[in-house]
């Protein structure tokens, strides 16, 4: 058997009801953007009313990345190198490494 793919464990989250319903509704209201920007494109909108959309669009995912990341560090990451899994810190930096392509 292939101890690589059994050995890799998919981990969860459990989140506070306030933390969940705050990603949730930030969620939503990018969802709406996203909406609203394809019915722009749709009902044939000026390119650059589409593109300022667009960019709220993404200056609301960034807020979403920044906080989800800030409550990983103080929670996931604190809490695995508490118990002694500093395999954590590469996870840690391999994600950052993502994020900021």
């Amino acid at each position: 058997m292939d101890e690589k793919c059994c050995a890799r464990v998919q981990r969860t989250k459990e989140r506070s009801p306030e933390e969940y319903r705050k990603l949730i509704n930030r969620l939503s209201r990018i969802e709406g953007q996203i909406r609203g920007i394809k019915g722009m494109v749709e009902k044939s909108a000026y390119c650059p009313e589409i593109l300022i959309q667009c960019s709220a669009v993404t200056a609301a995912m960034n807020a979403f990345n920044r906080e989800l990341l800030a409550n990983h560090i103080r929670s996931c990451v604190l809490d695995d190198i508490r118990a002694g899994r500093e395999g954590t810190i590469d996870e840690l930096l391999a994600t950052l490494q993502k994020l900021m392509k």
